[in-house]
């Protein structure tokens, strides 16, 4: 009996499972068939990996698996994990092929592909005033200027998305296919006032869409931008603690909420009456928040909450200690990164950095001057190495006409402006989130080749810690 009672509930669990893919793939079918999907184009193939041995090239793309089109990497990734697999191919000269393909369950084929959604963009509907992509300098390439409001981004990247803008099939596949965590700019909580600031009707709805999340116990990040006069104040307090309502230490549908202050440039609209983060503005509100932290760590166990690394450049205050910040739930919203910057580069800087290079060099490390005071103590750990010297460039950004900027939107411009004529020594250390990703292209469309040819030096982009350190010790190879 004991026998039978378990065959059953395995017989049960794998008649569950096999209508849960069926389910799966006939939602893929019905987006087949309603989206302009075009083939995925292959930009890689990974050494000794399934399509590597299969002969895969660059320019090859995928049409089909298993007879389904793949509307982006998420159907793409869950119909790979099949065990049997036949693929429709079109190669770089037009030619179809068909390949049949048996490997393990889940086991990756080794392939990257030009773009994660292979029906297009989500654009987003709404027009929000502080919207970076309409504070752009007009002229540039179009794509410069779309507006990015696709859940799927937000899934696969932690991009931020509205939810405004998902039809009800949309909704149905997040549910479906469990697309969860995704990361949300909510602003407000307060109908109004969120209207107001997407300047879209369906805004107001923000509440019952999380709402619709805690249901099916399905996460989010949120993002709270703070505008002042709009949003800040009493609807501040407001909105957090609406959202850390959703909270639980089991499963949180709020898992954490960052607060942003608003981000201007000289070329938003005139008409939009947003005012800056002053100073006195950034204390008040690290003031409030923290207070309100202090009640949300003795109710919830956790934070919840946390304020952007730049309320406290602009507010001139000291950064919270590296505990405060917990796993960094939100870290690429610049909450915890310039303390996690300097861990690891505490850390690895013990492991790599020598006592002494054989050969004299000098670098030009090139910052945003928010983090300036704060990476003093790694511009001398550096200098302790003997023969090494690297000076830190600290640049505002004349370009979106920042008195305070981070490091991830000094342009080339703001490089040419500051940096000419200067002894920039061996070359200069730029930190590759100034660039485009995937792309030697500053945000301003000027291409790292050419900035360092008018500058008459080398420039080196550098991702992560390790890779600056080493670029600074084993320039030439000694």
């Amino acid at each position: 009996m004991a026998f039978a009672y378990g065959f059953t509930n395995i017989l049960s669990w794998v008649i569950i499972t096999y209508l849960f893919l069926a389910t799966i793939r006939k939602i893929i079918s019905l987006y087949m068939a309603i989206n302009n999907i075009q083939p995925a184009q292959i930009t890689k193939v990974l050494a000794n990996s399934i399509a590597a041995e299969i002969g895969f090239d660059i320019g090859d793309a995928i049409v089909a698996i298993n007879g389904t089109k793949p509307r982006d990497l998420i159907d793409y990734q869950f119909l790979c994990a099949d065990e049997f697999l036949e693929l429709e191919v079109l190669d770089s000269s037009g030619k179809t092929h068909y390949i049949e393909i048996e490997k393990d369950e889940d086991e990756d084929l080794g392939l990257e592909f030009s773009t994660a959604l292979f029906d297009g963009l989500i654009q987003c509907n709404n027009r929000c005033p502080f919207c970076f992509i309409d504070q752009q300098p007009p002229g540039k390439r179009s794509s410069l200027y779309l507006k990015d409001d696709d859940y799927r981004l937000s899934f696969l990247y932690g991009s931020y998305i509205t939810l405004t803008n998902l039809s009800a099939k949309e909704w149905e596949r997040i549910e479906q296919m469990r697309l969860s965590p995704l990361y949300v700019s909510v602003h407000a909580t307060v109908p109004e006032i969120r209207i107001k600031l997407l300047k879209n009707n369906r805004a107001g709805e923000i509440l019952s869409q999380i709402k619709w999340f805690q249901e099916r116990r399905l996460q989010i990040h949120a993002q709270v931008v703070v505008c002042p006069g709009i949003n800040d104040d009493q609807y501040l307090e407001t909105t957090l603690r609406e959202l850390t309502s959703f909270y639980d230490d089991q499963l949180p549908t709020v898992a954490s909420v960052a607060v942003v202050p608003v981000g201007l440039t000289k070329f938003r609209p005139v008409e939009d009456q947003l005012i800056p983060v002053t100073r006195e503005k950034a204390k008040e509100v690290i003031s409030q928040v923290k207070f309100l932290i202090g009640q949300f760590k003795q109710k919830y166990g956790s934070s919840v909450v946390w304020l952007a690394d730049e309320w406290f450049l602009i507010a001139g205050e000291e950064l919270p200690s590296e505990a405060e910040y917990e796993e960094y739930p939100q870290i690429d919203n610049g909450v915890g990164s310039i303390r996690l910057f300097i861990k690891q580069f505490t850390e690895i800087a013990q492991e790599l950095l020598p006592a002494k290079v054989h050969q004299k060099r000098k670098f030009t490390w090139v910052v945003g001057n928010a983090v300036e005071t704060a990476f003093q103590p790694l511009v001398q750990q550096l200098n302790n190495v003997v023969n090494l010297e690297v000076k830190m460039a600290a640049l505002s950004s004349d370009y979106w006409g920042q008195k305070i900027s981070v490091t991830g939107l000094i342009t080339g411009h703001d490089l040419l402006l500051h940096l000419s004529g200067q002894d920039l020594g061996d070359g200069i250390l730029l930190p590759s989130v100034m660039l485009k990703y995937g792309e030697l292209v500053f945000l301003d469309d000027l291409k790292v080749e050419d900035v360092a040819r008018k500058l008459n030096t080398q420039i080196f982009p550098v991702t992560g810690v390790e890779e600056l350190i080493n670029t600074c010790v084993n320039l030439s190879g000694s």
